[in-house]
This record gives structure tokens, C-alpha cells and sequence, in this order.
């Protein structure tokens, strides 16, 4: 059934708004976590097959709140470096995911939040490092995998990690980066017909949600360790994982 805003009931609007608010903050703590979290809401709310469009659109507001917030710290060679591969695979894949329903959609998304929890653990474990020309590849497969999910932040943040950048510098420049290739994977989901009025509206919301919190982030970030929390976003994101994966398996085929 087609996603309207008279569905979602105020209750919901305000947990979606807060919890928006909230990954926003965790996001620009850590670089990743607000396409992590916000599915964890959003399913049950809009659908699975419109959570990927929603967290495109809305995310822009949240790179760009980081971008302000961070501006001083973008690395822009490595963004002009992650560009040309990932922008081109982005768009495919996200033209493939508009072609699953609401069951592949939620396998889809369940598969991803689960796998990238231990994926960025895995590629910090064994001293993942990257130079020079190697972004470029490396963007080519976060801009594929990114098309199909959210959170697959938490890759380009490994990989900036592996490039040498650390601190706000991984949050400013994966931001920057994140803004052109949202672009193109949001533009692919509107001409493509999966991002209705009724969808777009709602992203649009979502993503004002999110403004504030890359400013909340800075302040924290300047006095408070992130172990803590990456932890407790981590053990959060793969419970959520396989709620939604399990939605998918009880869902019709």
C-alpha cells in the first residue's frame, strides 16, 4: 500500500523527529550511525522499501550540518579522489533497489545493518590502510554499497580512517563526500518514482530533524570520549538488524 502522511500518528512523528535528532548527534560523534539507527524507526512507520529513499533525502541535511559544523577540517583531495568511481556505482545500485519489494527491501537493509557492525571492527582489527590512488576504487565500492542501504557510512569511515585522517577530520570529509554522492542517490530514487510527494515531504521533515544535532556533536566531541557509545550504537544496530530482517521474513512474499 502506498505510503501517505496521514498514516503516521503524532506519536510516531515525534519518536521519528527525536530519535532523527539523537543519530544525528551520534553521527557526528562518530562519522556513521544516523543511516544506521533511523531504519530502526522508520520501518515499522513508512515501510522498508521506503527507508533507504527517506534516509537519502534526509541525510543531506545532516552532511551538510556536519559541513558547516567541520568545515575547517574537510580533506578535499581525498574527497575529489573518492568521487568518479563511487557517484557512477552509486546510482546503479540504487536503481536496482528500487526494483525490490518490501520483503527484499527489508533482507536487503536487515543484511546490511547487521554485516557493517563487524565489518568496520574487522577493518580496524587488521590495520586496513589506504593511499593515493587507492581511494578511488575504495569509493567505488562504498558508492555501490551505500545505492542498496543505509549506514554503509561506517565503510567510508573505515576508509578515511585507513587513509591517515582522524578526529573531525574523518566526520568533515566523509560529509563532504557524502553530500555529492547522496545527491546522485537521491536524483536516481526521484526519477525512478520512489520518492512520491507523500515520501519526499516526509524525508524533507526527517532531515530537518537532524540539523541541530551536528552542532550538538561538535560540543560533545570536544568533551567526551566516543568508546562508550560506539559500543552501546553497535550492540543497538544489530539487534535492529535482525528485528528488520525478521519483518522481511514474515512479511508476504
Amino acid at each position: 500500500m502506498a505510503f501517505a502522511l496521514s498514516d503516521v500518528s503524532l506519536i510516531q512523528a515525534a519518536i521519528v523527529a527525536g530519535t532523527a535528532f539523537g543519530a544525528a548527534i551520534v553521527g557526528g560523534m562518530a562519522g556513521y550511525g544516523t543511516g544506521l539507527l533511523l531504519p530502526l524507526v522508520l520501518v515499522p512507520v513508512i515501510g522498508a522499501e521506503n527507508v533507504v529513499p527517506v534516509i537519502a533525502v534526509s541525510s543531506m541535511f545532516t552532511n551538510v550540518g556536519r559541513l558547516v559544523a567541520m568545515r575547517d577540517f574537510v580533506d578535499w583531495r581525498k574527497v575529489a579522489l573518492l568521487l568518479p568511481l563511487s557517484v557512477p556505482l552509486v546510482i546503479l545500485s540504487a536503481y536496482g533497489f528500487t526494483r525490490l519489494d518490501e520483503r527484499g527491501a527489508s533482507l536487503v537493509i536487515g543484511t546490511m545493518l547487521i554485516v557493517l557492525v563487524p565489518l568496520r571492527r574487522w577493518l580496524a582489527h587488521v590495520g586496513f590502510r589506504i593511499s593515493g590512488w587507492q581511494l578511488i576504487p575504495a569509493g567505488g565500492v562504498y558508492g555501490f554499497v551505500t545505492g542498496t542501504s543505509t549506514g554503509a557510512g561506517v565503510i567510508l569511515v573505515s576508509f578515511l580512517m585507513a587513509a591517515g585522517l582522524t578526529g573531525p577530520a574523518v566526520v568533515a570529509t566523509d560529509a563532504a563526500a557524502s553530500i555529492a554522492i547522496g545527491i546522485a542517490k537521491a536524483a536516481t530514487f526521484g526519477w525512478n518514482a520512489a520518492l512520491p510527494p507523500p515520501v519526499l515531504i516526509f524525508a524533507l521533515l526527517v532531515g530537518l530533524a537532524t540539523l541541530p544535532g551536528a552542532f550538538v556533536a561538535r560540543f560533545i566531541l570536544e568533551r567526551l570520549p566516543v568508546r562508550l557509545h560506539t559500543l552501546m550504537l553497535e550492540m543497538v544496530i544489530v539487534i535492529g538488524g535482525i528485528g528488520v530482517m525478521a519483518r522481511g521474513l514474515m512479511a508476504s512474499p
